[in-house]
C-alpha cells in the first residue's frame, strides 16, 4: 500500500509542478486538435503537395497544435498547391475550425440561430475575448448498419459536448464527453470479447445482452513555458508516424493520463511523454468490475530532426514499468542505459521513424521498432528466427493528386512484427494499456498491406476506399503463446523454444477485407456517412471462410468517423 502511495505521489508531484509554476512564464497558445485520420490527411495533403517539411510543426508527432495549423493555414493562403475546388473549400474549412487563430479573415454565420447560436460555422456558442475564449459544440453519432450473418445488426448511439478554449490568451484548455450504446459488427465484437476490452475506449458495461454501453472523456490543459517549449497535461492518446498505423505509439488503445512536454527549436523537435496506465483488470461473470486495477508507468521520447528541406528523421525509445522511478524523468537520457545500471527488467523499445517528400506530390515514410537483438542470432551465426530478435518494420508510400486527378490521393502501407515483438516475461510490462495494443491493432506475429484511395470530386463530398491483407498466426488456446498476443508472457507457452520463429506461425489466418465510405459535409462538421465492409477469413481451423457483408448509414456532429478496420 505504501509502495502505491508513493508511486502515485510522484506522479502526481510532477503533475502539480507542471500545473502550477510552469504557466507564470506561459507564452500564447492553442490546445490540440483531435487525432482525426481523415482531417489530418487534409492538412498533410498539402506538405507532400509542395514536397517539403512545413515551417510550422512537425507531422510526426500528432495531435497538433491549432495556433501552429492555423500558422501553416495562413501560409498557404496564396501557395499554388490551393488550386482546385475541393483545395480552396478544404482551406476555408480547416481555417474557419481554428478561426482564432487565422489571421486572415474567417467570414462568420451570414444567418446565426437565435441571434446568439452559431455565429460562428463551426461553434454552437462561443465567447472571445483577451482574457477568456470558449467554444462549445455539441457532439452526436447516430448509426444503423446490416450484417445478414449477425444475429444482432450493429448499431451506435453516441452523445455529448465538446470545449475548447484558453484563458490569457496562455492557458489552453480542451474537453470532450459522450456517452454511448453500441452494438458492433461480428470482428469487433470477437475483438472486445477476446480482449475484454472495447478497442479505444476501455471500461464497459454489459448493454442488452450481447451490446456494450461505454462513456469517453477526454480533455487537456497546455501551455507554453518558454517560446519553444510547451507543455500538455491530459488524458488522452498520441499517435507517432506518417502511416495508417504506428508500431511506436498508436491511437488504438484506451486514453491514459499523461504530461507532456513539447520543445521545438531551429530544426528540432523534442517531444518527451510520461503517462499513467492501466495493466489490468479485474473482471466479474466476463465484465469489468469495480476495484482498483493495477496500473503501470510509460515513459517515451521522440527526437525529430528536418535534413534540409524535405526528409524527417525522428528517434524514438520507451520505457515501460510496473511502479514510478524518477530515473526516466529525465528528459534527455539514454533510457537502455537507465534500465541496465538500474538492474530492472523494464522494457525498453528503441526505434526509428521517417518520412521523405522526394518529390512534389509524393512522399515515402515508415517505421522500425526494436523490441530485443542479439546480433550472432540476428545474422543466424547461432540460429535462425531467434526469439530474442523482435522488431515491427512499416514502409508506406503517399501520392497525392494521382495521375494529376485533382483530390485523387493514394496511399500504401506495408506493416509487419515478428511474433513476441512487444510481450515481456514481467507481468504489467507489455506494450498494452486497457488489454489493448499500443501498437498495431493485430499486435504481432503478422504481415499486413494495406491500399487506400481517397478522393474528393466535389468540395463536400469525400470517397474513400480501402484495402488490407492480413496473414497473422493465432493461439489455439489460452495456454499456448505463438507470439502474436501481446498480453501473454513471452516465455511461457512457446511451442517452438528459441529458434525457429517465423510470422504467421500458429493457427494461420488470412483476412481480406474492403470498406467504402462516402461522406457528405451537410453542415460544418456535420457529416452523412455511407459505407460498405467486405470481410473474408480463412483458417486452419474454420471449415470455410468467415465471410461477412456490413452495410451502414450515419449521422456525425462533431464526431470522429469509427473504422473497423482490423
Amino acid at each position: 500500500m505504501l509502495k502505491s502511495y508513493k508511486n502515485h505521489l510522484s506522479l502526481g508531484l510532477l503533475i502539480l509542478i507542471s500545473i502550477i509554476f510552469l504557466p507564470l512564464f506561459a507564452f500564447a497558445q492553442g490546445s490540440y486538435i483531435p487525432f482525426d485520420r481523415d482531417y489530418y490527411q487534409k492538412i498533410e495533403r498539402y506538405e507532400i503537395l509542395q514536397g517539403r517539411n512545413n515551417a510550422s510543426f512537425h507531422t510526426g508527432a500528432k495531435p497538433y497544435r491549432r495556433d501552429h495549423v492555423a500558422a501553416y493555414l495562413d501560409s498557404l493562403a496564396q501557395d499554388a498547391v490551393i488550386r482546385s475546388r475541393s483545395d480552396q473549400f478544404n482551406l476555408a474549412y480547416l481555417s474557419q475550425d481554428n478561426w482564432e487563430f487565422i489571421t486572415r479573415e474567417t467570414p462568420e454565420s451570414k444567418k446565426p440561430f437565435l441571434k446568439g447560436l452559431y455565429r460562428r460555422p463551426g461553434d454552437f456558442a462561443h465567447y472571445y475575448s483577451d482574457e477568456f475564449d470558449i467554444h462549445v459544440s455539441p457532439v452526436i453519432y447516430l448509426n444503423g448498419g446490416i450484417e445478414p450473418d449477425n444475429d444482432q445488426n450493429p448499431n451506435r448511439l453516441s452523445r455529448g459536448v465538446v470545449l475548447r478554449g484558453s484563458i490569457d490568451k496562455k492557458v489552453g484548455f480542451y474537453t470532450y464527453f459522450t456517452s454511448s450504446e453500441a452494438f458492433f459488427p461480428s470482428w469487433v465484437k470477437g475483438y472486445a470479447e477476446y480482449n475484454g476490452a472495447v478497442p479505444g475506449e476501455g471500461f464497459w458495461k454489459e448493454y442488452n445482452g450481447n451490446g456494450y454501453s461505454y462513456f469517453s472523456a477526454l480533455g487537456h490543459v497546455s501551455y507554453n513555458i518558454t517560446k519553444h517549449i510547451q507543455v500538455e497535461v491530459g488524458h488522452d492518446r498520441n499517435f507517432i508516424g506518417e502511416g495508417y498505423r504506428s508500431f511506436l505509439l498508436s491511437d488504438f488503445s484506451n486514453p491514459y493520463m499523461f504530461v507532456k512536454f513539447n520543445t521545438q527549436v531551429w530544426k528540432f523537435q523534442l517531444t518527451n511523454i510520461w503517462t499513467q496506465m492501466t495493466a489490468d483488470v479485474d473482471y466479474d461473470r466476463g465484465r469489468p468490475t469495480d476495484g482498483r486495477y493495477p496500473q503501470k508507468w510509460f515513459s517515451f521520447h521522440r527526437l525529430g530532426f528536418n535534413v534540409g528541406k524535405n526528409l524527417n528523421l525522428g528517434f524514438f525509445e520507451s520505457v515501460m514499468t510496473d511502479k514510478v522511478d524518477f530515473n526516466y524523468f529525465n528528459p534527455i537520457v539514454f533510457y537502455r542505459w537507465v534500465e541496465q545500471s538500474l538492474g530492472t527488467p523494464d522494457k525498453v523499445m528503441l526505434g526509428i521513424d521517417y518520412k521523405w517528400n522526394f518529390y512534389p506530390s509524393m512522399q515515402l515514410y515508415g517505421q522500425f521498432a526494436l523490441d530485443e537483438f542479439v546480433f550472432s542470432e540476428f545474422f543466424g551465426q547461432d540460429g535462425k528466427n531467434s526469439k530474442r530478435n523482435k522488431y515491427g518494420l512499416q514502409a508506406g508510400f503517399k501520392y497525392i493528386d494521382l495521375f494529376k486527378v485533382s483530390n485523387l490521393d493514394l496511399q500504401l502501407e506495408y506493416n509487419s512484427a515478428r511474433p513476441y515483438t512487444f510481450q515481456e516475461k514481467v507481468d504489467y510490462q507489455s506494450y498494452s494499456n486497457w488489454r489493448t495494443p499500443l501498437t498495431h491493432p493485430r499486435g504481432a506475429n503478422f504481415r499486413e498491406m494495406l491500399g487506400i484511395i481517397r478522393y474528393q470530386p466535389i468540395p463536400k463530398l469525400n470517397l474513400t476506399f480501402l484495402t488490407m491483407y492480413q496473414l497473422y498466426g493465432a493461439d489455439p488456446d489460452e495456454a499456448t503463446n505463438w507470439g502474436g498476443d501481446v498480453l501473454k508472457n513471452r516465455l511461457e507457452g512457446s511451442p517452438t523454444g528459441l529458434f525457429g520463429n517465423v510470422i504467421g506461425q500458429g493457427i494461420e489466418n488470412k483476412v481480406i477485407q474492403t470498406n467504402l465510405n462516402a461522406s457528405y459535409m451537410l453542415r460544418h462538421n456535420f457529416f452523412i456517412d455511407a459505407s460498405h465492409t467486405f470481410r473474408r477469413r480463412t483458417a486452419q481451423d474454420l471449415d470455410s471462410p468467415a465471410t461477412s457483408q456490413y452495410m451502414q448509414l450515419a449521422f456525425r456532429w462533431n464526431f470522429i468517423r469509427p473504422d473497423y478496420n482490423y
